[in-house]
């Protein structure tokens, strides 16, 4: 059978479904009756420069997925069998795989690299290949070493790296490891791809270096070779260089200090003037600043504490200079699809969060930054202007105080209402945002602030309710300026009668807006539901009981229907399944705010053998299709 391998993973890979299906049975039958040597053949043909790539490169995935799954279980069973193999056959299938990082096959290279990391993280943490660092360690040192066999190594090391805890070696490997991984950056000494290969291992060994990192000497050294290795001339490898900066902000926080100015200049040259891959890390760095100087602030105001860390404040101190930074990046916006299609992520997404980040991080310091550039910028005519200003209001509205943004946004709250009729879909699809921002962190009448006033609320409902016909991508946006609106009028005592009068309309609208063809386009309907349950749960529930109680006949109607739905294919019980949960979660949102109260209780009793009938018969349904 082993002789026939390679014949059945290239018959495996047959456009003919006959001679494909009987491939792949006799590959499973190989692999179930000896197990030992299906694995060792696999590493074998993966190594043999002289087998078709097709061949080894199905080897390869098959090998690899014979050490490991997602599935926990899956994952549990192939390591134990993994450890039941014969040492003498696991050394092979080992040598096999080491040999092949030296290949003219770069695919081989590759898969030969992941498989290592596979097999290393079984082994390893049970003390088990000592000898695999110390191997791959002599790839690199050997005189004669092709600059294939380097970048595999690297490689290699990285996804060992990846693969393991930081526990799981001593020392002296760390040492070892990491003195490669920097040398192997070193530009007068390797090709591009060796380069590369270094810098994104050096990503994944970080977590190992804690014990380097305390180290002046060993930290400056190996600072002064990520920085330079973050203006090398490849792009890939900047931006791999600004990802080791990004991670060793996060990790090694309390040591930046003396790196800082460099890192500022290194940062700023990119987002102003690299490719946008490489800037998009510059910017992540400040993110990741943000981030550990929110939670040692978090911790400070929480526990009073020692966090383990000094805040040395770096935001702050960088203020003048990050938020114009960051503002112009949000001025280059893309023409088309930045708002169509969840996926993308540029440049000034990426700045408009991390001025959110610094405003979490410094509060009232950053307004008076940022109000000039929106002040110059929202009455301008090109639209990436008015966007860019909007967005960056909306930034700031989460850090700074109350009494700081209060009068801000009450005397804006106007103008954004009117920029919802805007001619730009971006420009609205920003300012809804905004406006659910606004009324998220400045609209809270249970703690005795809000910036709508009752005369306010008419026109704000009534702007909200025409926008949510708009584009799906500004109606999902919409619906979550409902929600925090309703959201604030939850536990607010006699202010929550303020909205009753405008609940029969809300509900009208998101239960159209439901119902749209195109409602699953940005999760509409989800987003149209889920604000629907929150303006029943924020609602006053003695004013509105019989309003609720209509909504739930239109919503048990709703369910009945979709159990009438014709399903032909799995696209059809999905989109059938998600809308079921959905009513339902409305259901339950009512009978949890009708059964609230004595006054309101009898009439959800009413309710209940129509209610559990619907709901036993979408049971059964759901376990119909599951058997």
């Amino acid at each position: 059978m082993a002789m026939e391998i390679t014949q059945f993973l290239l018959a495996a890979q047959s456009p003919d479904a006959n001679i494909r299906t009987q491939a792949e049975a006799s590959l499973r039958q190989f692999q179930e009756q000896n197990l030992p040597l299906f694995l060792l053949s696999l590493s074998v043909e993966l190594a043999n420069n002289v087998k078709p790539l097709e061949s080894r490169r199905l080897a390869g995935i098959v090998l690899k997925n014979s050490l490991d799954a997602k599935d926990s279980v899956r994952k549990e069973h192939l390591v134990q069998q993994w450890m039941t193999i014969e040492i003498s056959i696991k050394s092979q299938i080992k040598d096999s795989l080491l040999r092949t990082l030296g290949s003219s096959a770069s695919e081989a290279r590759h898969t030969s690299s992941q498989v290592i990391a596979k097999v290393a993280s079984i082994e390893i943490p049970r003390k088990q290949w000592p000898e695999l660092i110390g191997s791959l360690l002599n790839n690199m040192t050997k005189q004669d070493s092709p600059a294939a066999l380097k970048q595999a190594t690297m490689e290699t090391l990285g996804y060992v790296c990846e693969a393991i805890s930081h526990q799981d070696l001593v020392q002296d490997e760390v040492n070892s490891v990491l003195t490669a991984v920097v040398q192997g950056m070193n530009l007068a000494e390797h090709s591009h791809e060796v380069r590369l290969a270094a810098t994104k291992a050096l990503y994944n060994a970080l977590d190992f270096a804690q014990t380097n990192f305390d180290n002046e000497m060993e930290r400056n050294y190996i600072m002064k070779v990520v920085c330079e290795t973050a203006i090398s001339k490849e792009a890939d490898i900047r931006q791999a260089a600004f990802e080791c900066l990004v991670s060793i902000a996060s990790t090694y926080y309390d040591v930046l200090e003396p790196y800082m100015q460099t890192l500022f200049q290194l940062t700023s040259n990119a987002v102003k003037g690299d490719e946008e891959s490489v800037a998009l890390q510059a910017i992540e760095f400040w993110s990741s600043i943000c981030d550990e100087e929110i939670e040692l602030q978090e911790y400070e105001t929480g526990e009073g504490g020692d966090s383990g860390s000094a805040h040395s404040r770096f935001i702050e101190k960088a203020l003048p200079y990050l938020v114009p930074l960051l503002l112009d990046t949000m001025l280059k916006q893309e023409d088309q699809d930045q708002d169509q299609d969840d996926s993308i992520w540029n440049i000034s997404m990426a700045g408009g969060t991390c001025l959110g980040l610094v405003a979490r991080t410094v509060g009232d310091s950053v307004v008076k930054l940022v109000m000039p550039f929106v002040e110059g910028n929202i009455l301008k005519p090109e639209w990436h202007c008015r966007e860019a200003a909007t967005c960056a209001f909306g930034s700031i509205l989460e850090g700074p105080s109350v009494e700081t943004l209060g009068p801000l946004v009450t005397n804006g709250l106007d103008f954004l209402l009117n920029a919802m009729r805007d001619e730009n879909n971006h420009v609205k699809d920003t300012t809804a945002w905004t406006l659910s921002r606004i009324f998220e962190f400045l609209h809270c009448p249970a703690s005795g602030f809000s910036v709508i006033s009752q005369e306010k609320l008419e026109r704000i409902v009534t702007v909200l309710l025409d926008s949510i016909i708009d584009a799906p991508n500004v109606a999902e946006k919409v619906c979550g300026a409902i929600y925090y609106l309703a959201q604030g009028y939850e536990d607010a005592g006699t202010s929550s009668s303020l909205l009753t009068q405008h609940i029969p309309r809300i509900i009208s609208e998101l239960l159209k807006t439901a119902e749209r063809t195109d409602g699953s386009d940005f999760k509409l309907r989800t987003s149209a539901y889920e604000t629907l349950n929150e303006v029943v749960r924020s609602s006053n529930v003695v004013e509105t009981s019989l309003i609720i109680l209509e909504l739930l006949k239109s919503i048990l109607h709703k369910l009945g229907q979709t159990l009438e739905l014709q399903i032909v294919s799995s696209d059809d019980r999905e989109k059938q399944g998600d809308l079921q949960a959905s009513l339902c979660a409305v259901i339950q949102v009512i009978i949890q705010k009708l059964g609230s109260t004595e006054e309101t209780k009898p009439s959800i009793l009413q309710a209940a053998d129509p209610i559990m009938f619907l709901f036993l018969r979408v049971f059964c349904l759901s376990q119909l299709y599951c058997a």
